[in-house]
């Protein structure tokens, strides 16, 4: 597929996302949360974890749990994505439903209580705001899979980007 053909295609939003320097930050910016999250969960954490009460320790797992699910689901879209860059899946093997993120699973109540560890809770924040960042780019990218006319400019293009990354104007 050359140029001309990609810039006539449904799915040429992401062709261009793939080959951008947004998505090469939110590969990175996504690997290292999940670098970090694990390295914190593995360490540190593991031992804040032993200083928490009983009802603390049961909420701390799981958050944690919930972290690395989302993680994961965060990591293995950009994976899609990557390979989609590098010519070893197509766009529109990506756009199937299996590679689509679902709706977030907000944090309950039990975490806002004042015994999690602070990096656990900076942490679950960090991850919760790239997974909106991610779902609104995957809903955009994606969404002529679901019959919605996605933009066919590159101006459109880049608006949809920069909403997503909360670079628009409101």
């Amino acid at each position: 597929m050359d140029a001309a053909e990609i810039s006539r295609s449904p799915n040429s939003g992401a062709m261009t996302f793939v080959q951008s320097e947004v998505f090469s930050r939110t590969f990175r910016e996504g690997m290292g949360l999940v670098e970090e999250t694990a390295n914190y969960l593995d360490g540190d954490g593991r031992d804040a974890a032993k200083s928490l009460s009983r009802s603390a320790a049961l909420s701390y797992a799981g958050a944690s749990m919930r972290l690395t699910t989302q993680l994961m689901q965060i990591a293995s879209w950009l994976l899609v994505l990557r390979a989609v860059r590098e010519g070893d899946m197509s766009v529109t093997e990506a756009s199937d439903d299996k590679y689509r993120l679902g709706s977030r699973e907000r944090a309950s109540a039990d975490l806002i209580s004042g015994e999690l560890p602070k990096k656990l809770l900076a942490l679950i924040d960090g991850a919760g705001q790239l997974y909106d960042r991610i779902l609104r780019l995957d809903g955009d990218l994606f969404r002529a899979k679901t019959g919605e006319a996605p933009g066919r400019d590159a101006a459109a293009q880049q608006r949809a980007l920069l909403d997503a990354f909360g670079g628009g104007r409101r």
